[in-house]
């Protein structure tokens, strides 16, 4: 073990920090793009069963297909990398963004519009509160499955723990492999402790106890 810090311990930091760096600039962009739409698409629900459908066939794409066609057209830059799992995480934090607004009770929306709040008043003040337990395990999910994804960009050689697992794959190397594989699942730990936390910080105790 000592050996092996010796000889990767410095590359395992970088590929950590970077791996961390991709989940994190794409989970950011993925929450502001999809509570936005989901925000909309509560405002046009008509448009819902075509919308969520068409961005969830994302999903089933391959994410080895999907970086690679991006690679063909951008390059083997931070951005492709960034853009795909942007893209794959948007899904679970619109769906939930949506049905958690849309769940809202609407004799709460009426008594707000009986208080006189604008429609702008009653989403800030009524109804995205009340689906932000909705929201926030949406943005657990995607958060999760980012991690992971984020393995991919050392397919297109953009680093990430990615670069152990792959080179433990084609040396027959399982500690390579272990030594991408087990920081990764870690990360994946430690990032949905801490939504968890962030849940119990921003959402009320009865609303947390109605969730479950």
């Amino acid at each position: 073990m000592k050996q092996f810090f010796s000889l990767y311990g410095e590359k395992l930091l970088s590929a950590t920090g970077t791996h961390i760096a991709y989940v994190l600039i794409s989970v950011s962009l993925a929450f502001v793009i999809a509570v936005f739409i989901g925000i909309l698409l509560s405002r046009l629900p008509r448009w819902a069963p075509v919308i969520l459908p068409v961005i969830s066939i994302f999903q089933t794409i391959p994410g080895i297909v999907f970086i690679g066609v991006l690679f063909l057209y951008l390059g083997m830059v931070p951005k492709t990398v960034i853009i795909a799992l942007t893209i794959y995480a948007i899904f679970p934090i619109l769906k939930n963004t949506y049905v958690g607004i849309k769940e809202v009770p609407q004799e709460y929306v009426e008594a707000a519009k009986g208080c006189g709040m604008s429609s702008f008043q009653i989403l800030k003040r009524v109804e995205v509160p009340l689906a932000l337990p909705s929201i926030i395990s949406g943005l657990r999910i995607s958060t999760v499955y980012t991690v992971s994804w984020a393995v991919l960009a050392a397919m297109i050689g953009l680093g990430g723990l990615g670069d152990f697992i792959y080179s433990g794959v084609g040396s027959n190397n399982n500690t390579l492999i272990l030594a991408g594989a087990i920081p990764a699942a870690i990360l994946a730990i430690v990032f949905s402790q801490l939504i968890d936390l962030l849940k119990k910080l921003l959402i009320p105790k009865p609303l947390r106890r109605s969730e479950k």
